[in-house]
């Protein structure tokens, strides 16, 4: 899968292929040579320099024309910014100066189809979803699909808890969390917690 730069500002991108160690890329800088760009190569990451082009991509989400797998990259991210962007579409949204290994997950994480962002956005969206109540219908798959202990664990997953808080709140151990975790995600078809809110939302 090739990767599409979309910035204008080239320090960022030098700074972008240098500290991932990026050989193969892309560049564009406005959203004409982006459609084209786009339009040769479908099975593409689009990495976009949100300090620099955030008009170009807010029209992208506007239009409906957001790209399949759009990584969203800040220098000072919100968590406000996050959640639009997510809920929009985006399968990303990070720091721009992120470490390689965070890089490195979010990139494999995009290619396999899933969501990626840092752990108090991640947080943020779950407790909207809460907030907003669960529908009928995800009140019933969960019902018939998960055991009663599964169920506490999904609610406090939901409250945006981490595994050691819930279990703290749970009085269970870390690793019990996890294999309830493990099994919740296997019984919904779901690889992480964001899926896990975005199905249910």
């Amino acid at each position: 899968m090739s990767i599409i730069f979309f910035s204008t500002d080239m320090n960022m991108i030098d700074e972008w292929k240098e500290r991932h160690g990026i050989e193969k890329y892309a560049t564009c800088h406005d959203l004409e040579s982006l459609t084209i760009e786009l339009q040769e190569d479908k099975n593409t990451i689009l990495i976009a320099d949100y300090d620099s082009v955030a008009h170009e991509v807010n029209s992208l989400i506007s239009s409906g024309s957001i790209p399949n797998n759009l990584i969203v990259l800040e220098k000072e991210p919100a968590i406000a910014t996050g959640k639009i962007l997510i809920f929009r579409g985006a399968k990303a949204y990070a720091n721009s100066r992120m470490l390689t290994h965070h890089y490195t997950q979010m990139i494999e994480t995009v290619k396999n189809g899933n969501i990626w962002t840092y752990p108090e956005l991640t947080a943020q969206l779950a407790k909207i979803n809460k907030n907003n109540s669960l529908s009928t219908d995800s009140l019933a798959l969960l019902e018939n699909r998960l055991s009663s202990k599964e169920l506490e664990v999904v609610y406090l997953i939901l409250d945006g808890l981490t595994n050691d808080a819930i279990a703290s709140a749970l009085d269970i151990t870390t690793r019990t969390v996890k294999a309830h975790i493990s099994s919740i995600f296997s019984k919904l078809h779901v690889n992480d917690r964001l899926s896990l809110v975005l199905l249910l939302k």
